[in-house]
């Protein structure tokens, strides 16, 4: 048995070299926000070793229903392209397999609390020391210092200790979460980012470093206009359902048959949309010739457009709005984007083979490379599917070795737990 890929993405251009090809990753993490890291360094090229514990391994195999195969879909999801191994950290055999793993890796990702990882001799420090050109990313809620550090956190939380929930939501007052993990995968692209970073870096100083994200500073950052609107005015801004602080129109208005987004942001676009709406008066209306005149008389103009949008169905005024340039879409469900022609066009849903579920779709590559493209290759692994292979390529472990420390579960197989 190899380490070779299992299963395959249904594309027939399946490119020969990779962005991030020979880069080996070991990844401890778990959920949501370090598995979606991993997951994107892995479409472009990155070797991903996922390193579970025995018991049920990754929190995110239980995340259903719906279940695949006995597996929940959101990990088939975030997983794929992963090689699957499972060592006994707490055995000092265990223990000590991982350090030799680490010494033939580049890049660390671990998303437990702060000082998880030294309790258990994994910490940046003690393998720094072993391997000095490793990048070491660790992501937490709130960083690895400050009066927050120890505070648990999952999405909803940081959602609130953001700011981001006091914003989103209705004009009434209700808070509403965000519909996505939006703090867990902010963290995920940042940490992406940060390794890179750190790789480039290596490049001229032959040394890797310490990679700090956290779920609060990378909110923090994604809401920089937000922020910015309150540091230069001091008030504090309330929620306002779908339409935005400072531009107007810009929010979701009720058709005769669906509800549509518009998106008016600029002088030449008003004048456009006017058009596209056959309402001269508006363009020429004093408390409408500027974007800063439409906020200060937003809640006339919002329900005088309310009233307007809904005479006509959705077709029309797509067709209306979209010809005159203005930026505006339905509000599409999840089937509706996933069966939409420019989903397929961009291979967002691709088809990926598994051993035990079949054939699924998963979500695809979001940035588009010409020369190194990113692709989904094999599916998300058994619980240590690949903990032989993995050691035999890498630490060079014979058979006779590798059933000895699976017959004293120092290390996990399939079938076992």
């Amino acid at each position: 048995m190899s380490c070779a890929e299992k299963g395959s993405a249904d594309s027939a251009t399946t490119p020969s070299r990779s962005a991030l090809e020979g880069i080996r990753v070991l990844d401890f993490s778990h959920a949501l926000a370090g598995p979606y890291c991993t997951l994107l360094l892995s479409d472009y090229g990155a070797k991903i070793y996922k390193l579970e514990a025995a018991g049920g391994g990754d929190m995110g195999r239980g995340w259903g229903p719906p279940f695949a195969g006995g597996i929940a879909s959101v990990f088939l999801g975030l997983n794929r392209g992963k090689r699957g191994i499972s060592i006994d950290l707490k055995h000092p055999e265990g223990l000590d397999l991982c350090l030799r793993l680490i010494d033939r890796m580049d890049v660390l990702v671990e998303n437990f609390r702060p000082g998880s990882m030294d309790r258990l001799g994994l910490g940046y420090d003690a393998v720094h020391r072993r391997n000095p050109r490793l990048v070491y990313c660790s992501i937490s809620g709130y960083g690895q210092n400050g009066p927050s550090r120890d505070e648990a956190a999952m999405d909803l939380v940081v959602q609130s200790s953001s700011g981001l929930l006091s914003i989103t939501g209705t004009k009434e007052g209700e808070s509403v979460r965000c519909g996505y993990g939006v703090t867990d995968v902010t963290a995920g692209l940042f940490a992406v980012i940060g390794i890179l970073l750190a790789l480039r870096a290596r490049e001229s100083t032959g040394r890797g470093q310490f990679v700090d994200v956290s779920m609060l500073d990378g909110m923090i950052s994604t809401m920089s206009s937000n922020y910015m609107s309150f540091l230069g005015s001091d008030i504090v801004p309330q929620p306002m359902g779908t339409a935005f602080p400072t531009v107007v129109p810009y929010r979701v208005f009720q058709t005769r048959d669906r509800a549509l987004a518009i998106a008016v942001g600029s002088e030449k676009l008003w004048m456009a949309f006017c058009r596209a709406l056959e309402r001269p008066d508006l363009e020429a209306h004093p408390d409408y010739l500027s974007n800063a005149a439409r906020i200060r008389h937003r809640d006339a103009l919002e329900e005088l457009l309310a009233g307007i949008f809904r005479q006509r169905p959705v077709a029309e005024w797509l067709e209306r709005l979209q010809s005159a340039g203005v930026p505006c879409s339905l509000v599409r469900n999840f089937r509706e984007v996933a069966e939409h022609p420019q989903s397929a066009v961009r291979e967002m849903f691709p088809l990926i083979d598994h051993p035990t579920v079949g054939r699924h779709r998963v979500t695809g590559t979001p940035v588009k490379l010409s020369d190194t493209p990113g692709h989904p290759t094999s599916p998300a692994p058994l619980l240590g599917e690949h903990t032989r292979c993995t050691l035999r390529e890498l630490l060079a472990l014979d058979e006779s070795t590798l059933n000895d420390l699976a017959a004293r579960r120092v290390v996990l197989e399939p079938g076992t737990s």
